[in-house]
Parts: structure tokens; sequence; C-alpha cells
């Protein structure tokens, strides 16, 4: 298989948590999917930061531009929002308005230990059903992850850096307690774009096996891709 750019490639790249000028990004929607398309990438989702009053306009933004590329390219292109330093009291409410909004995809900014995130947020984004992903979850515990696996709801290996920092507890509660993993980049800038390499060593380096490392690449994406696009 060859990419746009010629170069061949020995695996599809899926991720689902990207950023872009709509929230703390440097690239406008369409760049980011296009380089993500010239890299290789067959699914990515756009989900920029967002609380209770920018998601409409984010939503709304984001679709037109994923939509667009997707008839171009034929990427899969899905628009959605990370849910970002809310209450966590007001995340399953949230979660539900973003779906009802347009939302392909809902992505809730987990207790990373970097950040100042409302403890109570993993837990609360587990038990949603409107969450598809909880990213860089700091330290979960195995009831959450548990809780994860039940819901349905995918835990991220985290590629940005000091949200990475705890990718060994998340994958060690994933694997315990039998949750999906993703790798997602997390990115802000064309630099931080994912390719198989990188994957790979965000994967193994977490802890993973090389049979959970493809799972986590390979099959983990296609059973997300196949549940967002039927919404």
């Amino acid at each position: 298989m060859l990419s746009p750019a010629g170069k061949e490639l020995e695996m599809a790249i899926y991720d689902f948590h990207t950023h872009t000028t709509l929230s703390d990004g440097g690239l406008l929607p369409i760049e980011l999917i296009r380089r993500a398309h010239v890299k290789g990438y067959k699914a990515i989702g756009v989900t920029d930061h967002a609380g209770a009053g920018t998601m409409e306009r984010v939503i709304r933004e984001v679709r037109a531009d994923c939509e667009l590329a997707s008839r171009a390219w034929g990427i899969h292109a899905f628009a959605g929002v990370e849910l970002t330093h809310v209450p966590a009291a007001d995340i399953a409410a949230l979660a539900k308005k973003a779906k009802v909004l347009g939302a392909q995809i809902v992505v809730v900014h987990g207790e990373t230990p970097v950040e100042p995130v409302e403890p109570g947020t993993d837990r609360a984004a587990v038990l949603s059903p409107d969450v598809d992903v909880l990213a860089h979850p700091g330290f979960i515990t195995e009831e959450e992850a548990e809780l994860a696996n039940k819901n349905g709801i995918f835990i991220e290996i985290s590629a940005r850096r000091g949200h990475s920092l705890t990718n060994g507890h998340v994958a060690k509660m994933a694997l315990l307690a039998g949750a999906s993993m993703l790798v997602n980049s997390d990115a802000h800038a064309p630099g931080d774009l994912l390719d198989e390499v990188m994957i790979k060593k965000v994967a193994l380096g977490a802890g993973l096996s090389e049979a959970d490392y493809r799972k986590a690449a390979e099959e983990n994406p296609l059973i997300l891709c196949r549940k967002l696009a039927v919404r």
C-alpha cells in the first residue's frame, strides 16, 4: 500500500484525538486533515477542546471541514469535541448535548497528572453512554477501567508529553479490566501527527505486548470506526 506521498505503508494509521485553531492547535481543521491524509491516516478524529459555551460553534465548523475532506480524499474524518475541564457532574449532560449538536465522537479530557482536572472526571466519563474515548486518564482505577470495558468506552494511551507520564499505569489497569485501548496523538501541531514507528514506541513503552499493541493500533480503531460511522 502506498500513501499519497508515495511512501510504502505497513499499517493504516488511526488517531481519534487531535486539535486545531478552533481551540489550541496550530492548523485549520481542513489542513490538519490534509496533512494526516498525506501521512497515511485512514481515520482521524478532530476533537477540539470545548465546554458548554463553545461546543455548538466548534462542532458546526469542524463538521463542515470533515465532511468536505471525507468526500474529497476518502479519509474517515470524524467531527467531535474533547470536553475539557468541565465539572465532572456535568459530563454526561454535555456529552449527550454534543451528540445532539452533531458530534460524531466525544472525547473526555481525563485526569492527566499534569493538569488540575476535577477529581471524578474519569469515573463520570466511563459512566456516560455518549462518551467514546477517555483521554489520558492519569491514575485511573481498575474499577473505572472495568466500567469503561462494560460501557464500551475506549481508554487512550497518549503520545503527548506530560499526559503520557502515566501510560504504564493506564495500560496496566486497562489490561487487568479487559478494557479497549487506543494510541492517540493529542496532536496540536503538524509534527505531533503519528506514524507507525511512533505508535509502536508509545504502545510498547506503555508496557503493551506485541499482540496488545496490534490490538490497540489496528483492531480497536476499526471497531471504533464502525461505531462512529453508523451514527
